[in-house]
């Protein structure tokens, strides 16, 4: 499934958090509407690893329907969570990581915000730089793309699990043994 159909599975889920992320992606970048589309992203986010406020170390979510997606938390405070956001391809010893992207999530304000970006798939710059706000809401609006694309795949981090999850043929997250 392609990002866009996940926005519209995503839709029939949960239609009144998607709409108004949905109707974000072809707006004009302004400061208000990129806040916005952190905020539709902390919500895409909060589906795809609900206790992440309480989450540390690495975790992998598995699913039949492709690669596996791996998050790190990278530091943990009251108010915010860094981490790396990646899936991961297998490519001789050391593996693939694309997209791989560093967040800052903001419980307090429930936003996130990407820090880096590193990608080939899309016409992006391939590293990301501290930018002006266009290429700030360009890397956003791929985030929030993103982000349903691997709900519609059925992954997902929980805070029982003991670093991997697999995700069951109904998109749930369990623990894997």
């Amino acid at each position: 499934m392609v990002p866009d159909q996940a926005f519209g599975e995503d839709m029939k889920r949960n239609p009144r958090s998607t709409m108004k992320l949905r109707a974000l992606i072809g707006a004009r970048p302004t400061v208000g509407t990129l806040m916005d589309m952190c905020e539709g992203s902390y919500g895409l986010l909060m589906k795809l690893a609900p206790g992440l406020a309480s989450l540390s170390g690495i975790h992998r979510s598995r699913t039949e329907f492709g690669p596996d997606l791996h998050l790190d938390v990278l530091e943990q405070s009251r108010h915010t969570t860094l981490i790396r956001l990646t899936h991961s391809f297998a490519a001789g010893e050391a593996g693939v990581s694309d997209p791989d992207l560093r967040l800052r999530v903001y419980h307090d304000a429930r936003q996130v915000e990407v820090e880096g970006l590193n990608q080939t798939a899309l016409p992006l710059d391939r590293l990301y730089h501290h930018p002006a706000l266009e290429q700030k809401w360009r890397v956003n609006q791929f985030l929030a793309r993103w982000l349903a694309f691997c709900l519609s795949q059925g992954h997902g981090f929980s805070t029982t699990d003991a670093g991997e999850t697999q995700a069951r043929a109904g998109g749930e997250a369990t623990v894997a043994a």
